[in-house]
């Protein structure tokens, strides 16, 4: 007799991108490549999806109308409990000043430049997803009373 098989869950990918166009081409990839995708043209949207979903990993560009990439994170990061997810900044804005880079960092987003290819996609993405499944160590070693 053979064990039923398990069900395997997917890794979860929110994309928050206001051009439809690259928002599906994104979508379309990582749905082949096995993830559960949604997608969102609105930041505030990005950030209701959030609370409903915990993805495994977030993709945002960072200009949007209304709330920016950057304005995302900053929510996001008030709002979500440890650990944080993990997030890709994606722009073809290759005039960003120091100070929004050293931002996104300090938020701890990954910013990556616009045009990206489906396999430079697919890798970071699945980097991304690595890192949200890593278990976090306890600061403290933990002992056992007997």
């Amino acid at each position: 007799m053979t064990a039923p098989a398990t069900p395997r869950k997917h890794a979860t990918v929110l994309l928050v991108e206001d051009d439809a166009t690259l928002g599906d081409a994104f979508a379309r990839v990582l749905r082949a490549a096995g993830y559960e995708v949604w997608l969102t043209a609105k930041a505030e949207e990005g950030l209701e999806k959030v609370k409903l979903l915990r993805p495994d990993a977030i993709v945002v560009d960072f200009r949007m109308p209304l709330v920016n990439g950057l304005g995302f994170l900053y929510r996001l990061r008030s709002a979500e409990s440890a650990p944080p997810i993990p997030v890709a900044v994606v722009t073809g804005d290759t005039s960003l000043d120091d100070d929004v880079k050293a931002q996104l960092q300090e938020l701890g987003a990954t910013l990556r430049m616009k045009p990206i290819m489906p396999d430079e996609l697919l890798e970071m993405v699945q980097g991304m997803v690595a890192e949200s499944m890593t278990p976090i160590e306890p600061e403290t070693p933990q002992r056992t009373v007997w």
